[in-house]
């Protein structure tokens, strides 16, 4: 699984061929190497909130109690892990509008080499500092973005037009799950998942 995710970072290309010449017989491969990936943000997170914390111009250090960052992080865990699948399902489902055969399994391998390096990027929840984490976080959507525009053409064996198009369309859901997301957060803080600050 390391040397998976090493490819996918500097060897995209002969990674995305070795998926589309041995694609994966169930989702249960694809969903562990996530499910494994997303560990590393949710626990970052954790410990960085809980132990580091952060400032906000030269106020105090906010730190979340453990008991609140607990809720929050297995939440971002199980998001995480929902979105990849869902996303997954989605490439799967448009794949016949862009003349492709899918599979769930495929989609949801698609979908997790593309989200691999924002899974890495989890790593600076260790140290939170927002500046660090926003030049990550820009650095890595694109680097998400290009794998997923150059990986379904390969993936998907379509000409590079057509998975354009494709690849727009799956960047589109991810922007629509992303205002979900944000939509569900306040619902959720609202049913007692907000963050409690310690003194």
């Amino acid at each position: 699984m390391i040397s998976n995710v090493f490819a996918t970072i500097f060897t995209p290309h002969k990674q995305w061929q070795s998926i589309a010449g041995n694609p994966p017989a169930s989702i249960a491969s694809p969903l562990l190497y996530t499910m494994t990936l997303a560990i590393i943000p949710a626990v970052a997170w954790f410990y960085g909130s809980t132990r580091i914390g952060w400032t906000i111009g030269d106020g105090d250090i906010i730190r979340l109690t453990a008991d609140s960052a607990l809720t929050m992080m297995v939440l971002f865990y199980l998001a995480m892990i929902g979105c990849v699948a869902f996303v997954g399902y989605m490439i799967h489902w448009m794949s016949i509008t862009y003349g492709a055969n899918s599979t769930i399994a495929k989609g949801i391998t698609i979908t997790t080499c593309a989200a691999t390096p924002l899974f890495l990027s989890g790593l600076c929840g260790f140290y939170p500092q927002f500046w660090i984490t926003l030049s990550l976080g820009l650095v890595t959507i694109s680097y998400g973005v290009y794998l997923l525009y150059t990986g379904i053409p390969i993936v998907m064996n379509i000409p590079e037009e057509r998975g354009f198009l494709f690849s727009s369309a799956v960047v589109g859901v991810c922007l629509v799950i992303l205002i979900s997301l944000m939509g569900a957060t306040v619902i959720l803080w609202d049913m007692g998942a907000a963050p409690s600050f310690t003194d």
